[in-house]
C-alpha cells in the first residue's frame, strides 16, 4: 500500500513538470516565425492541388506560385466567381464593348504587325515574359495597371479609347503566338485578375488553342474567352498562320472591404512595379529595371548547365537546401535542441 502511494506520488511530480516543460516550447510553436511558416505550408499545398494538372515535388517547391501562394489564398476565398480554369465572359457585360468593335481593334493591330511594332524584348526588361521569346511570342503594350503606354496612344488610339471605357482591365497588349510555335505549362504569379483573351486574326483551328488545367480552347476571330491563368497553362500553334489575340488582365471580383483592399494594395505593390515598354519613351517598372542584373545570374546558370548538367543540378538542389535550411530547418533544428 505505502509502495502504491509512492509511485502514485512520484507520477503526480513528473506530470505536473510537465506544464514547465511544455508551455516554453508551445510558446516558441505559435510564435509569428512558426505562424508564418504553417501560412506558407497550408497555402502551397491548397495551391499545388487546386487544379487536375499539377507540377512534380521540386517543380512545385522552386515555382513562384510558392512563395506567392499566402497573397494568392485570399483572393480565391472570397473571390466573386467561380474557382475554376474557364470563367463565363458573361459574368462581365462591360467586356461586350470590345468583343462588338473587334474589327477595329484588328485593324489596329494589323497595323502594328505590318510595321513590325509587336515584337518582342531583347533587353531584359520584361520578367513576366521573359521566357516567351525565344520562342517566338511577341507583344506589343496598351495598358500597364492604370498607365497606358505612350507608343500605345500614338499607334491604337481607338483601341486604347475602348480600353479606357473599362476600368476592371488592368493590362492589356496584343500578343502573337507564331505559326509552329508553343508555350510551355506554366501558371502566372498574381490571382488577382482573371485573363481575357479576344481572337483578331487566328487560323480558326483546333489545332491553335490554349490548354488550361487540361481543359482546350481553340482561339476564333471575333470570339473571347476567360480563365483563371493561376491554374497550369500552356498554349501552341500546329497551323501555318501566326495567331494575334487582344490579351487582358482583368481585376478579379473578390467579395468584403478586405478583400478588395487587399487585391488592390498587391495589384498596385507587385504588378505595376512589373511595367515593361514597347519603344524608349515608355515606361519600365522597377522589377525590371532590376531584371536585367538579376536575369544575370541565370545566365550563368544555363552557361553551367550547358557545360555539364549534373553539376548544374547538384548546384541548384544544394542552394535550394541552403535556403530552406535558413528559412525553415533553422528554426526546427534550434526548437528541437531547445527543448
Amino acid at each position: 500500500m505505502k509502495i502504491n502511494r509512492r509511485l502514485n506520488r512520484s507520477r503526480w511530480i513528473f506530470l505536473s513538470d510537465i506544464p514547465l516543460v511544455m508551455s516554453p516550447l508551445l510558446a516558441e510553436l505559435v510564435s509569428a516565425k512558426f505562424i508564418i511558416l504553417y501560412i506558407i505550408i497550408i497555402s502551397t499545398v491548397i495551391v499545388h492541388y487546386r487544379g487536375k494538372v499539377r507540377y512534380k515535388f521540386f517543380r512545385q517547391l522552386t515555382d513562384h506560385s510558392t512563395f506567392m501562394a499566402p497573397i494568392n489564398i485570399p483572393m480565391y476565398a472570397l473571390s466573386g466567381v467561380e474557382n475554376k480554369p474557364y470563367i463565363n465572359t458573361s459574368n462581365f457585360p462591360q467586356l461586350a464593348e470590345l468583343r462588338d468593335n473587334w474589327q477595329t481593334i484588328r485593324d489596329e493591330a494589323l497595323q502594328l504587325e505590318r510595321e513590325e511594332l509587336i515584337k518582342g524584348s531583347d533587353k531584359y526588361n520584361d520578367a513576366g515574359f521573359n521566357s516567351f521569346f525565344r520562342r517566338g511570342w511577341k507583344r506589343f503594350y496598351l495598358k500597364w495597371y492604370n498607365d497606358f503606354h505612350p507608343s500605345a496612344k500614338k499607334y491604337c488610339p481607338q483601341t486604347c479609347e475602348l480600353i479606357k471605357g473599362i476600368p476592371s482591365v488592368k493590362a492589356a497588349m496584343f500578343a502573337v503566338l507564331p505559326a509552329g510555335s508553343e508555350l510551355l505549362q506554366h501558371r502566372d504569379p498574381y490571382a488577382g485578375s482573371l485573363r481575357y483573351h479576344l481572337g483578331l486574326i487566328t487560323p480558326n483551328s483546333e489545332k491553335c488553342h490554349i490548354i488550361v488545367d487540361g481543359q482546350s480552347y481553340a482561339w476564333k476571330d471575333g470570339e473571347d474567352v476567360m480563365f483563371d491563368e493561376t491554374y497550369i497553362h500552356y498554349a501552341e500553334n500546329k497551323t501555318d498562320v501566326d495567331r494575334i489575340i487582344l490579351f487582358c488582365d482583368i481585376e478579379r471580383p473578390v467579395k468584403t472591404v478586405f478583400g478588395r483592399g487587399w487585391n488592390k494594395f498587391f495589384g498596385w505593390f507587385i504588378m505595376a512595379s512589373a511595367a515593361s515598354p514597347n519603344m524608349g519613351n515608355d515606361k519600365t517598372g522597377n522589377i525590371n529595371k532590376a531584371f536585367k542584373y538579376v536575369y544575370s545570374i541565370r545566365r550563368l546558370g544555363k552557361a553551367i548547365k550547358a557545360y555539364n548538367r549534373r553539376l548544374y543540378y547538384a548546384i541548384k538542389y544544394l542552394l535550394l537546401l541552403v535556403i530552406l535550411y535558413f528559412a525553415v530547418f533553422r528554426w526546427v533544428i534550434n526548437l528541437i535542441i531547445k527543448h
